[in-house]
């Protein structure tokens, strides 16, 4: 199998969301990926450019996030860029905790954890790396 590099750029509009399913397909068709592994990357692509458009470019339509997945012969990498200021993610409160259990955010960054077999943040925080084992 030879490497394949697939990339989608979205301004900062919640619109946009619409137009990762066509790309988590074409990167399910890549990587020949069954629909666990897919609707895995779906939920995550999602709370990642999510939190691209609101968190990090603060919605701002002269601001892109850029997803790139690069599909390999043992894993599929996403990366997930935006251009804002960054954070750490080691301050994310635990959405598990009493006290955030019924807060209605907070929850992708756990998500991408416990979905993503590795998931890396540059040391910025304005990209997240996930990755996931083709096997």
């Amino acid at each position: 199998m030879t490497d394949k590099t697939l990339k989608l750029i979205l301004k900062s509009d919640l619109q946009e969301l619409n137009k990762l399913e066509d790309f988590v397909k074409d990167v399910e068709a890549a990587a020949e990926l069954g629909e666990e592994v897919g609707g895995n990357i779906m939920l995550l692509l999602s709370e990642a450019v999510t939190n691209g458009i609101i968190h990090g470019n603060k919605q701002n339509p002269e601001k892109d996030v850029t997803i790139e997945a690069f599909v390999k012969e043992h894993i599929v990498e996403i990366v997930v860029s935006d251009e804002g200021a960054g954070f750490n993610p080691q301050e994310i409160p635990n959405p598990l905790a009493e006290e955030n259990l019924l807060k209605t955010g907070g929850r992708g960054v756990y998500l991408m954890k416990e979905y993503a077999d590795e998931v890396w943040y540059n040391e910025k925080g304005n990209q997240i790396k996930l990755t996931f084992n083709r096997k």
